[in-house]
């Protein structure tokens, strides 16, 4: 299946394909950096985390006239994904994120050379890397579909959407005044405390297998278990429950109650 860059990446150098999304991935991270000086605002490199992952599988994509069912449904999911995730952090942007905000107070005024390292190019390399089971995917695209792509697209895909209907459920949530200060325990809500973050690790999961029913590469686990680790250990669970309970007094109760991540059965209260 040829994509709308196939025509511009014809003509570029001589690179493999995963060589391009490295340039790709570190130029958009530096044009981010310099706009970010400008705003005074960091927290714009999260926009970019969906569109940058679906970059590097439309170039590779791209450059390696990838065709097929394996490629359409890669394509299909990965730009979904991306698109969607994007208007979220857009529509919820309303200046740079307090993590950024502290990591800026802390450094001050070493934080301007700083953020390219500890942000953009970390990030940049992170959103190079974590696609491999796609590009993967794409990039053996004449290995034939078996049922382990089926199920890997049918667990990413029902990932994405549980991931959309989290955030969605989520989001009406928190535009109801009537709710300010509660805490959010209905539908998904009620399953999990992160079922957001449940959602998007189930779906590099179903990613993952997709890329290794193409190539039969087991190191490509790196790129789930990396995802999940972020989504519990780093950017995810830990970081949002590190003071929400002091914030929101219901917490304590929901947490004793409530699945973190996976989700499960409501413990009774």
């Amino acid at each position: 299946m040829k994509t709308a860059l196939s025509p511009l990446l014809a003509h570029l150098p001589a690179l493999s394909p995963t060589s391009w999304g490295l340039v790709f991935a570190l130029t958009a991270a530096v044009v981010l950096w310099l706009v970010s000086l400008r705003l005074k605002d960091a927290s714009i490199v999260d926009i970019f985390w969906g569109p940058g992952i679906a970059g590097i599988v439309d170039i590779a994509a791209g450059m390696g006239h990838a065709a097929g069912p394996r490629t359409s449904a890669v394509l299909l999911l990965v730009n979904l994904w991306a698109i969607r995730l994007a208007a979220h952090v857009w529509a919820r942007h309303q200046g740079e994120d307090h993590r950024y905000g502290a990591m800026r107070a802390k450094f001050g005024p070493n934080w301007w050379w700083l953020s390219l390292v500890q942000v953009f190019l970390l990030q940049a390399i992170l959103i190079w890397f974590i696609p491999a089971p796609l590009v993967a995917a794409v990039l053996y695209s004449g290995v034939p579909m078996g049922w382990l792509d089926y199920a890997g697209v049918g667990i990413a895909a029902a990932a994405l959407v549980f991931e959309a209907v989290a955030d969605f459920q989520l989001g009406a949530f928190r535009a109801d005044p009537a709710n300010k200060g509660k805490v959010m325990d209905k539908g998904l809500w009620g399953l999990s405390r992160h079922p957001n973050y449940f959602g998007e690790a189930a779906m590099w999961w179903g990613f993952f297998i997709i890329g290794y029913a193409a190539s039969h590469m087991w190191w490509l686990l790196l790129s789930p278990l990396l995802i999940t680790v972020l989504l519990l250990k780093v950017s995810g669970v830990a970081l949002m429950e590190g003071d929400i309970a002091e914030r929101r007094p219901g917490y304590a109760a929901y947490k004793r109650q409530v699945s973190a991540f996976v989700p499960w059965f409501r413990k009774p209260g």
